[in-house]
């Protein structure tokens, strides 16, 4: 995964994070595989859910079991 700079993430549409505030990017599938990973430490249940539904959106394959 690439490293996100302050000023690439400025860039990237609100609508590419899974999350209001521009929390969680899910612009590439890396990026999406991370934002599972990282809500699913600190996240509430509904946090949870939401990125989960946003990624599955955009990436159907990642993250089922």
């Amino acid at each position: 995964m690439a490293k996100l700079t302050t000023a690439t993430r400025k860039k990237i549409p609100t609508g590419e994070f899974a999350l209001p505030g521009r929390r969680y990017p899910i612009e590439d599938e890396a990026h999406a595989r991370n934002a599972l990973a990282r809500v699913w430490q600190d996240g509430t249940p509904a946090e949870q859910a939401t990125v989960r539904r946003k990624v599955h959106k955009l990436f159907p394959g990642i993250g089922e079991k």
